[in-house]
């Protein structure tokens, strides 16, 4: 009987294991990326976590950033960042396939292309 309900306990266990696992959204993690802007490629690292927050990263610093919505394989947020002085406003709308990122910023000065892979 012990024997039973400790294999019991075990194999309950696994599935509350896998169950967390599988609902992790496939965004959820970091990412190597590459910006096509108007004044050349740029690249960082963006981190993103199952809570709504993330981190842009790049040679200019770090930008964090909220309200970041994972919906099944898309990615979107609205970040505000210093273009030099200026405030730039950016709205990313992207999808995850495997361990690809594609989307684009949108901005007033038109639609930048994002491509990345995951770390």
């Amino acid at each position: 009987m012990i024997r039973l309900v400790k294999t019991l306990s075990f194999i309950a266990a696994i599935v509350v294991l896998a169950s967390c696992a599988a609902s992790v959204a496939p965004g959820v993690g970091s990412w190597n990326v590459n910006i096509s802007t108007p004044v050349g490629e740029q690249s960082g690292v963006w981190t993103f976590s199952g809570d709504g927050t993330g981190v842009m990263g790049s040679d200019q610093g770090d930008q964090n950033i909220e309200g970041v919505m994972l919906d099944g394989n898309s990615i979107s947020f609205d970040v505000d960042i210093d273009a030099g002085g200026q405030s730039l406003s950016l709205s990313f709308s992207g999808m995850v396939d495997g361990d690809s990122l594609d989307g684009e910023f949108a901005s007033d000065f038109g639609a930048f292309a994002v491509s990345g892979t995951r770390q």
